[in-house]
């Protein structure tokens, strides 16, 4: 696509079966459909900077890059953790992102497109999420884990913490039961859907910048008529200051919502090469702030997450809550290759101020 267009993503529901790695799915949520089944990211790349806890999926979009052979298929993953105290203000270590991509020719898929009719039951693709090419899989979380249960030794976890889960939750009364169910909905993941996506249509009568000027008042600088002191004049500049960083805050956010007004229910965009929609003027990374892929390219934006999937993710609380204002993915522009290896991309999380959550929350 070129970089000016932008596709946007929406939840929908499907059936279950299209959201297999063999169909290539966009989605939310629910356990990781894998891309490659070789060289799947570690534990300890999988666990939060902060709380060291084994993070869950939150998204993964399947983004193949058209004329590159070696990203025939290609996807994104992007995983984050459960615990709502690590969501400090513009902090991203409670995320991370990964990349997988494949010629068409591979190890694991036909080379011909899947069928669009409901394939016939596999019954190793019921337990897709326990093994993968010979590498075990977290029953909680489908990330990769081989601390098998002690008793039945046939399902699997990352860790003691994913393994207690399970056990509370329902495993306690099926372990080594014949009918245990091991597809069963895991409590920790967030509820699955598929993202499907249109092309986000041009704006038409664009207003000039001019339009979003705003009042003086309250707000306004009142200037002393007496000749000001050095401390008045230095309180003075911290106020301009101040109102002038409101002032493009404002503007930065009523773009923002202007955008979105029109497909309010968009959770995605995507512009690869493109530019983000920041939700406001501060924390905007600079190019030192991105780092470069780790075969020298300068990462360039890919998507972004926006803040209307929290209202699907189940996530409200009184105290402490997953948040974000917006997610923003940067990638490496050649989607280079790491010896098949899960490479992992650069994540940027940009925070509402408070007053600006409210707003949005009441439009």
């Amino acid at each position: 696509m070129s970089s000016a267009e932008v596709v946007l993503g929406f939840l929908d529901e499907v059936e279950t079966w299209r959201l297999r790695s063999s169909q290539f799915p966009s989605k939310v949520g629910g356990r990781p459909a894998w891309l490659s089944q070789t060289g799947l990211p570690s534990l300890s790349a999988l666990e939060c900077e902060i709380c060291r806890l084994p993070m869950v999926l939150l998204l993964q979009v399947y983004a193949p890059i058209s004329g590159q052979d070696r990203s025939f298929h290609r996807t994104l993953f992007l995983f984050c953790c459960k615990t709502p105290e690590c969501y400090s203000r513009n902090d991203s270590r409670c995320m991370k992102v990964f990349r997988s991509q494949l010629p068409r020719r591979n190890d694991f898929y036909p080379y011909e497109p899947p069928p669009e009719d409901e394939p016939p039951s596999d019954p190793e693709d019921d337990h897709s999420m326990l093994s993968i090419s010979g590498v075990k899989l977290c029953w909680v979380c489908g990330c990769p884990g081989n601390k098998a249960c002690s008793r039945c030794h046939t399902v699997t976890y990352c860790g003691k913490q994913h393994q207690t889960l399970h056990w509370k939750h329902s495993h306690k009364r099926e372990c080594c039961s014949p009918a245990a169910s091991v597809t069963a909905t895991s409590p920790l993941l967030f509820p699955e859907s598929e993202l499907v996506t249109e092309t986000e249509e041009d704006e038409e009568g664009r207003q000039g910048k001019d339009d979003q000027g705003e009042g003086g008042g309250e707000d306004s600088i009142q200037r002393s008529v007496d000749c000001p002191s050095l401390a008045d004049t230095l309180a003075e500049a911290d106020l301009e200051e101040m109102a002038m960083h409101e002032t493009e805050d404002n503007k930065a956010f009523q773009r923002f919502k202007k955008k979105i007004a029109r497909e309010p229910h968009q959770v995605i965009r995507y512009s690869r090469g493109g530019s983000p929609l920041w939700v406001s003027a501060q924390h905007v990374p600079s190019d030192e702030n991105i780092p470069p892929c780790t075969c020298g390219a300068k990462r360039t934006f890919e998507f972004q997450v926006m803040p209307q999937l929290l209202n699907n993710l189940c996530v409200d609380s009184t105290g402490a809550s997953i948040d974000w204002g917006t997610l923003v993915v940067y990638t490496c522009p050649a989607s280079c290759n790491h010896d098949d290896q899960y490479s992992q991309e650069f994540i940027w999380k940009q925070d509402f101020s408070s007053d600006q959550h409210t707003q949005l929350k009441d439009t």
